[in-house]
């Protein structure tokens, strides 16, 4: 019997993932000028995967 794919981490790691972490988005923001400290990290807007 093999192992299903998605329980398959270390192959995985290396693979670009179609969504960010909030942290994520607000460094993305932070680097374009559209969010700055003591904004609220609720209800961010869409960014792109770089």
């Amino acid at each position: 019997m093999s192992v299903h794919r998605s329980l398959k981490g270390a192959t995985r790691i290396g693979v670009k993932r179609n969504v960010l972490k909030r942290f994520e988005r607000i460094e993305i923001l932070r680097k374009q000028g559209k969010w700055k400290e003591g904004d609220r990290a609720l209800g961010l807007p869409k960014t792109k995967v770089v």
